[in-house]
Order: structure tokens, then C-alpha cells, then sequence
């Protein structure tokens, strides 16, 4: 039993869920933002994450998946129009496009990857302490 490929897959988890985390929390921070350095204002983020083969030194057996983020990409919905003429970015209508960020959403991405870090967190406790428990036996 290799305890150590265990944990080289929920460190990928983990990373992989860190950076959902950065992502979400960009989004939040950005929700009112119109003008970005690129022009227009600011597009959520999404990270999406594909499946990784995790190497094994000399194992025998099947191989590990992992999971790592396969990119981040601009969420390319529209955002809402909001009529206020005195807002810099309006447009010649009085129009200001706000970014397609929802918190309602965010907030939701948020609590469900803080959750799945977690749950790896304790993945790799576990592991941690069933080393320990097995170095116990062996003496």
C-alpha cells in the first residue's frame, strides 16, 4: 500500500481547488467593476479542471488520476444594463454594462470548493495518521 500516491493526488486536488478559490474570490472582488485595462467591463472567470494520469514509480496495477485545472476562460454571457447617465462608462443612452458576475453564483463556487478542500485536507490527515498507525505495528 503506497500512501505517498495517495496524497500526490489530492495535492492536485488541492491546487486545483486553491485556484477555483483565487478565481471565485477575483470574481467578487471585480462584480462592479465596467472598465478593465482591456476595455469593456470586467468577464467572470471559470476555471475548469480535467483529469490527470499521476505517474507511479515501478508500481504494478492500475494508474492514478488526479484532477488539475485545465484552464481559466472569461464567462462570455452579457452582463446587465443599468440605466445612469452620470456613470463615466455610460453610453449614449445613459446605459452602463455591468459585469456578468452574480454572487448569488459566486458565493455558491465558493462555499462548494472551501468544501472540497476541506474534504481533501482531511484525505491527507488521514493518510497522515494511517502512516502513523502502521509505523505503531511494525514495531
Amino acid at each position: 500500500m503506497n500512501l505517498i500516491a495517495g496524497i500526490d493526488v489530492t495535492a492536485g486536488a488541492l491546487n486545483a481547488q486553491k485556484t477555483r478559490l483565487d478565481i471565485v474570490a477575483q470574481n467578487i472582488a471585480n462584480a462592479q467593476t465596467t472598465r478593465t485595462p482591456e476595455g469593456g467591463p470586467y468577464q467572470r472567470q471559470v476555471v475548469s479542471f480535467a483529469t490527470e494520469l499521476v505517474r507511479r514509480e515501478g508500481g504494478a496495477g492500475s494508474a492514478l488520476q488526479g484532477v488539475k485545472v485545465a484552464g481559466i476562460s472569461a464567462d462570455r454571457t452579457p452582463g446587465q444594463q443599468v440605466y445612469n447617465p452620470q456613470h463615466p462608462d455610460a453610453d449614449a443612452g445613459g446605459l452602463v454594462t455591468m459585469p456578468n458576475v452574480n454572487l448569488a453564483y459566486e458565493m455558491v463556487d465558493l462555499i462548494t470548493a472551501s468544501r472540497a478542500y476541506e474534504a481533501n485536507l482531511s484525505v491527507v490527515k488521514n493518510a497522515r495518521q494511517m502512516a502513523l498507525k502502521a509505523l505503531e505495528i511494525g514495531k
